[in-house]
């Protein structure tokens, strides 16, 4: 007996030492709040004050956990599309390590994914140091046993099974009905976005009243993914402030700007419930914006599905009012899934050698940058453009070799002098192409051991 408290004695002496906890000695809650096809440039606080227009989209509440935390401005989705980015950012690991490489669709003949069983996520970890878990909104992992998000390691789940809504207001897909309370269907009345954002404030309400257990709640939003369904008073009054907007446009800044609001609902819930000063909230997008949709991914090349960077460069913004000081900004090249190690540092949970996310935490406290490593980037899909294969990119440094599908030759951009991607150097640059193209073989072959189809299909 005498030996177990002195082993917890020293925990705690270590978690105070290291900043993990508050003055009160818990440790720190966690909320990630992840949209859908989120361009880079329909967040306020990324445009350039000569892109800024009056019609233009306005996200005050997203901007405010850039103004009372740390901006990021160079971090990548781990995919070009929803669920391996998904699969990354809940595992830290590359989406191909997870067997999770494309997209998981309801329809298995045009599905490209199947999470690996035995994989730990963020969820089981956390609640295996003593965290409740909860995930409310969009999943996209799995629609039946073993990858239903109770199975993962979420405590509590209230939202969408699926891979996308064909209406908002329906919230069916394919005429089916995948909205769950834990294992129960159900049938919510109201847009998506509203639902999604009023279970998120009943669970951290519910925290808040239940004990001094510490959570992590994962709202996974599928907003603004297509279809463009913002309600109709949101979009009257983008129009009435902009008339001079294409309807395209306007439908969609009307849905960022009904999205932000609902995000700002959610941090005035952490406020009032008095979970805001010991919770870090993290702000991000799975993907770039969709072009044909209207969405802005300013002032990247290309959008949804490319590995331009217009694909890849998402917003992403972290607050923590114990250990981050408001209006920082921090340039560092990383990728959504660094939120996996860095929550379980925080939490004081051993990481995995076998992750390929890397900690944020000291960038957080500005007290050094993580390790170099090369940044890899996989999608798989079918249809006659891709035909089942795979294409990828890798960057390294200032270099980052690419191809949007898997038929094309490979392209070479430098970052650093053409940020934009337009002057392919693969020909001129061939030292750099081959050690790209052997370390990009080298993570294919890596992926290509775990089976991203379930077992017997």
């Amino acid at each position: 007996m005498k030996n177990e408290v002195m082993k917890i004695l020293v925990l705690l002496v270590t978690l105070i030492v290291s900043g993990r906890t508050d003055a009160s000695g818990n440790r720190p809650c966690f909320l990630i709040i992840l949209t859908d096809d989120h361009g880079y440039g329909d967040v306020s606080v990324y445009r350039r004050p000569e892109m800024t227009k009056t019609s233009d989209v306005r996200t005050p509440n997203i901007d405010r956990i850039a103004h009372e935390g740390m901006l990021f401005t160079s971090m990548r989705a781990n995919c070009t599309v929803c669920s391996p980015s998904r699969a990354a950012l809940l595992t830290g690991r590359y989406a191909d390590r997870v067997g999770v490489p494309g997209v998981i669709r309801t329809h298995p003949a045009d599905s490209w994914g199947f999470l690996a069983p035995s994989v730990p996520t963020l969820a089981s970890e956390l609640r295996g140091a003593g965290y409740h878990t909860a995930i409310v909104g969009k999943w996209h992992l799995g629609l039946e046993s073993p990858n239903t998000p109770n199975e993962r390691g979420f405590d509590h789940f209230h939202g969408f099974l699926g891979d996308m809504m064909d209406s908002y207001i329906t919230h069916l897909r394919h005429g089916n009905n995948y909205m769950r309370k834990n294992s129960d269907v159900i049938q919510p009345i109201g847009h998506a976005t509203d639902l999604f954002t009023d279970w998120a404030i009943e669970y951290l309400t519910e925290r808040a009243e239940a004990s001094e257990q510490p959570f992590f709640l994962y709202l996974a939003y599928n907003a603004p993914h297509f279809p463009i369904e913002p309600p109709a008073e949101w979009l009257q009054r983008v129009k009435q402030r902009a008339p001079e907007l294409t309807e395209k446009r306007a439908a969609n800044v009307a849905l960022v700007e009904h999205l932000d609001h609902s995000i700002g609902r959610v941090l005035n819930a952490l406020k009032e419930s008095g979970l805001a000063q010991n919770t870090l909230v993290a702000f991000s997008a799975d993907n770039g914006g969709s072009l044909p949709h209207a969405q802005n991914n300013d002032p990247w090349r290309d959008g949804k599905q490319s590995h331009y960077d217009g694909g890849l460069r998402v917003p992403f913004m972290v607050r923590w009012p114990e250990e981050i000081s408001p209006g920082s900004v921090s340039d560092y090249a990383g990728l959504n899934f660094d939120l996996f190690p860095t929550f379980l540092e925080i939490a004081g949970v051993s990481l995995s050698p076998d992750l390929d996310a890397v900690s944020l935490l000291p960038v957080l406290k500005k007290s050094g940058t993580p390790r170099d490593r090369d940044l890899y980037f996989v999608r798989r899909e079918g249809g006659p453009v891709y035909g089942g294969k795979s294409y990828e990119a890798l960057i390294r440094g200032d270099w980052k070799l690419m191809q949007n599908d898997p038929f094309s030759p490979l392209e070479l951009y430098n970052l650093k002098s053409d940020p934009g991607e337009r002057n392919n150097v693969a020909t001129t640059e061939r030292k750099v192409f081959a050690e790209l193209s052997t370390a990009m073989r080298l993570q294919i072959q890596r992926g290509g051991s775990t089976p991203w189809q379930p077992p017997g299909r």
